[in-house]
């Protein structure tokens, strides 16, 4: 496992603690449009994408970059996670990985 260049496990929520950092997030796809990818978070908010996904996206995508704001992330990885996922279990793996249990994620 390459551990030279971490990214921290977030939802839409805990993306303000990240700005500027590496991020990696799970979005259920809505819309796509001008290079712009909008997305629901495992927490049921929305998350803006930019970048350059590849095509076509399935309806859930697992995306990796930098936190632009504190709704958006600058993807460079993006992975097709099929058309089903367990948003509920996602969002408590961020949720873990960002409290109690902090110290056993990158």
């Amino acid at each position: 496992m390459d551990t030279s260049n971490p990214s921290v496990f977030v939802n839409a929520e805990l993306l303000r603690l990240y700005v500027g950092r590496r991020v990696r997030a799970v979005i259920q796809v809505q819309s796509e449009g001008n290079g712009v990818i909008y997305g629901k978070s495992t927490d049921n908010n929305q998350i803006v994408v930019k970048g350059s996904p590849p095509f076509p996206l399935s309806k859930f995508v697992e995306v990796i970059g930098i936190a632009d704001t504190d709704k958006s992330i600058r993807a460079d990885v993006w992975t097709n996670f099929g058309d089903s996922f367990d948003t509920s279990t996602f969002n408590k793996l961020c949720q873990l990985a960002n409290g109690e249990f902090k110290p056993l994620f990158i």
